[in-house]
């Protein structure tokens, strides 16, 4: 086990609630997948899950290197809960495909958030 790359984000609650304010259906639309939408809406704190799995996604490509750039989507990347109730990382199209190519087989993903503000670290794990 190698670790390829760590990244963390921080990310202000207001800073969600006000895009979900001004853009909710575009923004929820073009940030999160189908599965996050659906497990945010089914929570009390949505904002601050919602906070959770965008920094997730910032920690996410910040490990890669890549940001925002090479044709990735907010929705290549994907944070799902795993039975244990335990957050991992799903990656599509493009960001997989850089995944793969710098050799990340799997990640290890840690998300907290409380009224003000959410935070995630992610560490891609290679052979």
């Amino acid at each position: 086990m190698t670790i390829l790359g760590h990244g963390i984000d921080i990310v202000e609650t207001s800073r969600i609630a006000r895009m979900m304010d001004d853009h909710a259906d575009r923004f929820m639309l073009r940030v999160f997948t189908e599965a996050e939408r659906s497990y945010s809406a089914d929570r009390r704190r949505m904002i601050e899950h919602l906070a959770g799995r965008f920094a997730a996604k910032e920690a996410v490509l910040k490990a890669l290197g890549t940001g925002w750039g090479r044709g990735i989507l907010w929705t290549d990347v994907e944070v799902v809960r795993q039975d244990s109730g335990q957050p991992t990382v799903l990656l599509h199209g493009r960001c997989l495909e850089v995944a793969t190519e710098q050799g990340v087989t799997r990640w290890m993903l840690s998300i907290s958030h409380i009224s003000t503000h959410a935070t995630a670290s992610a560490i891609a794990i290679g052979q």
